[in-house]
């Protein structure tokens, strides 16, 4: 019975204790809840942003390849000889064949995948292809088979605002051609596609004697992929749906896992928040805690009470973060898509896909980071000696005593260890795991950094009393210091960190369309037309133009499991090309070899390097000698680069999409561009866009902000938790302080004194703590630099430090510091000097 009511009591006390807490300061637990859901919101929203992105990327890759068992698949959209058919049809293991010809178009100003397929073959092998017809007492059955008829997928019909049995046109391969929609095409609901039959697309689009892939249905797969092997053409590739996947996947796999990374470092950021909330207090009630150990609450009631606060504001944070988060998804693909606004799924329609294991780990992080970050406090508040603690609320580090550096060091140097170590699986994970600790190795340097940076200061003396007074309380109490500033630092470290890495990433990009948008006009082709020689030559001769460039750029599938690269072929001189920014090259080309320029992303893709022999599926399996590496900020799957001769003379292709202009001095570019314009054939003007490069300039601009808007998101939610973390943290410590305040004022200080030392106070804890902040996020921000980003993207840059930035923001600590801690010392100071000594009596 006695341990009944003793256990009963001990529950009343925790019940009285943490109840307490809350009611009297709810203001702490608020922000500390906030700060784990702010953490655990964005990164389940960003990981239900990648998750419906890919779900869709997927239903619209089922759609465009009607789930086949296996497809032969042309490198370029040059397609391959529709010879190879009849030897695949009659291949070991294959059981039917079902050939397709795939087109780039547009009906209007919407995109679609224009497919061209066998009916009878496809009703075998990818029936999801078939058009149904519309009903009703005047159709044929006969539809599918008309020249002129065209399927449209739902979501193809809707964005196009067509209607079935209407007539639209429809332009591909250069060609325009009026195309009746005859129905749809119910199984493919999640892809932009249309349907029509392969000998009309292979006649009217002008892609005869030419396929772009070989949907097949097996018999016995084990026998075909062998069998198939031994008859690729050598510009096709052998997929299967898994690769498609894996194609896709690998387009945007390291952006959606650097997203999630800094959404849980930003989480990490909270469990510090967590921490420097509850060392405070726990700081403030170390009376209580000793009086409960004094009335007989052993010390793991103490430790319970502390990480029960920590498990409730896991709970409510965690909770609040994950329906946050769901919003914050649903906002996320209505305003930027399911890429984020990075352009890896562009014309994509993505809808929220709830995955409730991840909404499980999250949920599970955030309790973690909370329960981790209340843990250690506990455990302080457990080892307090109880008669010392009912007259002691100060500092429990001794000023005099040497703070060990070694723990911090240590932290830092296994964080730099583990940043050098390869990528996993194209994944800097390392990267992050030394970003993690070296976070934590920041934090836990904050108390000597605190100490060696008011030493000077507290060895020599002032004149002004309230500022030695302030500088004194600070040195003398370096662990109450120390955990004002570990959320300040870490929040403020994750928010440099990252502007720094933009910054660089922005400045680089700027220079490198500086040096290759060096023509005053450019042109380029839309839904797939090309410029005919006769074309260029009529362009050539158009007055004011001192010097015209043709090229052509395709993409070239290398490995059927990663994303293509990109084929570019244009007028090279010899590598000489001004606009070609060379960061390494072969001493010379050896003479009967094609050379290829590669670009840095393929370099680090491929192993391609300066010297090498590579075999690039271009009529056939031909060999180039890589004569150089050029920067390219455009093509993260990595782009090769031929001469424009050698190019015609392999594939025999004549079209061009693309065409720079270098005006004559004095002439008028807009002027050049109208004559351009009016002599292009009368059906191509419509197909071909003229721009200034300033144009280009900034829409690029445009792009790589709207592709990095979640990184600046992530940015203003750092520097408003480091405010947070700041205003609750300088507020909770000066109104703890309020005896403290009433001895001073019975020696004979003023209000008015008692406020400017609190200023002080404020303005180095946060300037201190910027300083922290801002050196620690410098040293990560080289991790993001110079090896998040080559392993996740495959680009370099070299840092550029945004200087206002670093000055905005320790301005704004100071200054939010110094605001904060004065208007929480009115409210301590309020009550009269015996009111607040009383306890002391």
């Amino acid at each position: 019975m006695a341990d009944r009511a003793g256990g009963f009591s001990g529950r009343l006390a925790l019940r009285w204790l943490i109840g307490g807490e809350w009611r009297f300061h709810p203001a702490r637990f608020l922000m500390t809840a906030v700060s784990i859901a702010v953490g655990v919101a964005l990164g389940f929203a960003v990981h239900l942003v990648n998750g419906s992105a890919l779900a869709s990327f997927d239903g619209a890759m089922r759609g465009i390849s009607g789930a086949a068992e296996l497809s032969i698949r042309a490198t370029s959209p040059l397609g391959f000889d529709e010879r190879v058919y009849p030897r695949v049809a009659t291949a070991d293991g294959v059981a039917d064949t079902s050939p397709v010809v795939s087109l780039d178009a547009r009906i209007g100003g919407v995109r679609v995948t224009l497919l061209g397929v066998d009916v009878i073959r496809a009703a075998a092998v990818t029936p999801s292809l078939i058009g149904l017809r519309a009903s009703g007492p005047d159709t044929q059955n006969d539809a599918v088979f008309d020249e002129a008829a065209l399927f449209l997928s739902r979501r193809a019909l809707m964005q196009t605002g067509a209607r079935v049995g209407s007539t639209v046109t429809v332009v591909a391969n250069g060609r325009t051609v009026p195309l009746r929609i005859a129905g749809t095409l119910p199984a493919t609901d999640d892809a932009t596609i249309g349907v029509i039959d392969i000998a009309a697309a292979q006649w009217r689009f002008g892609r005869l004697g030419r396929i772009d892939r070989l949907d097949l249905a097996l018999s016995d797969r084990a026998v075909a992929e062998p069998a198939l092997r031994a008859l690729l053409p050598a510009d096709a590739v052998l997929s299967t749906p898994e690769k498609q996947n894996a194609q896709g996947d690998a387009l945007s796999r390291a952006y959606r896992v650097n997203l999630d990374m800094l959404a849980l470092v930003a989480l990490l950021t909270g469990g510090f928040l967590v921490y420097s909330a509850q060392s405070l207090s726990v700081v403030r009630r170390q009376r209580a805690f000793a009086l409960l150990r004094t009335l007989g609450m052993p010390r793991g009631g103490v430790m319970a009470a502390v990480v029960v606060e920590g498990v409730a504001i896991g709970v409510v944070g965690s909770a609040v973060g994950l329906l946050a988060g769901y919003g914050l998804a649903w906002a996320a693909l209505h305003w930027f898509g399911g890429d984020l606004g990075a352009g890896y799924f562009a014309g994509g329609h993505s809808q929220v896909v709830f995955q409730p294991l991840a909404a499980m780990v999250f949920f599970a992080l955030g309790l973690l980071a909370a329960c981790l970050g209340s843990a250690l406090p506990a455990r302080v508040a457990a080892r307090a000696a109880p008669a010392a603690a009912l007259k002691n609320v100060g500092d429990v580090i001794d000023p005099r005593q040497r703070i060990a550096w070694w723990p911090a060091a240590a932290l830092l140097v296994a964080g730099g260890g583990a940043a050098v170590l390869p990528a996993v699986r194209g994944l800097p994970l390392f990267g992050f795991a030394g970003m993690a600790l070296m976070l934590a190795g920041g934090v836990a340097g904050v108390p000597w950094f605190a100490r060696t940076l008011l030493a000077p200061l507290a060895r020599r003396g002032a004149a002004n009393v309230p500022r030695l007074l302030a500088v004194r309380h600070l040195h003398g109490a370096p662990g109450e210091a120390a955990t004002a500033l570990c959320g300040i630092v870490a929040s403020t470290a994750l928010m440099i960190a990252m502007a720094t890495m933009v910054t660089s990433f922005r400045g680089a990009v700027d220079d490198w369309l500086g040096d290759v948008l060096g023509a005053d006009l450019y042109a380029r082709t839309t839904a797939g037309a090309s410029f005919d020689p006769a074309t260029r030559t009529r362009l050539a001769a158009t007055p004011g133009i001192a010097r015209v460039a043709f090229s052509r750029q395709l993409p070239l599938t290398i490995a059927a499991d990663r994303p293509p690269v990109s084929l570019i072929a244009r007028p090279e001189r010899n590598g000489r090309d001004p606009l070609l920014v060379l960061i390494d090259r072969a001493p010379s080309v050896p003479a009967g070899t094609l050379p290829v320029w590669v670009s840095e992303p393929a370099q680090r893709l491929y192993g391609w390097e300066p010297g090498d022999t590579i075999a690039l599926p271009i009529a056939g399996r031909t060999r180039f000698f890589v004569a150089g590496v050029w920067r390219d900020y455009g093509r993260q799957a990595g782009a090769v680069l031929i001469d424009e001769a050698d190019y015609q003379r392999l594939t025999g292709d004549e079209g061009r999409d693309e065409i720079s202009v270098m005006v004559t001095p004095g002439q008028d570019a807009d002027r050049v561009a109208a004559g351009l314009t009016a002599r292009l054939p009368t059906a191509l003007r419509d197909q071909v866009e003229i721009t200034r490069p300033a144009t280009l300039r900034k829409l690029a601009l445009t792009l790589f902000d709207r592709s990095f808007a979640v990184t600046y998101l992530l940015e203003a939610v750092a520097i408003l938790v480091g405010l947070a973390g700041v205003a609750a943290t300088m507020s909770a410590q000066t109104i703890a302080r309020e005896r403290e305040f009433g001895m001073l004022r019975h020696l004979g200080l003023t209000r008015r004194q008692l406020m400017s030392m609190l200023a002080t106070e404020g303005a180095i804890v946060g300037l201190t703590g910027a300083l922290a902040g801002i050196g620690l996020g410098l040293v990560l921000a080289q991790v993001l630099i110079h090896v998040i980003n080559p392993q996740s993207f495959n680009w370099t840059m070299t840092t550029r430090i945004p200087v206002g930035t670093l000055f905005g923001v320790a301005a704004a600590l100071t200054g939010a510091a110094a605001l904060t801690a004065v208007l929480a010392g009115r409210r301590a100071t309020a009550r009269s000097a015996i009111t607040s000594v009383r306890e002391d009596w």
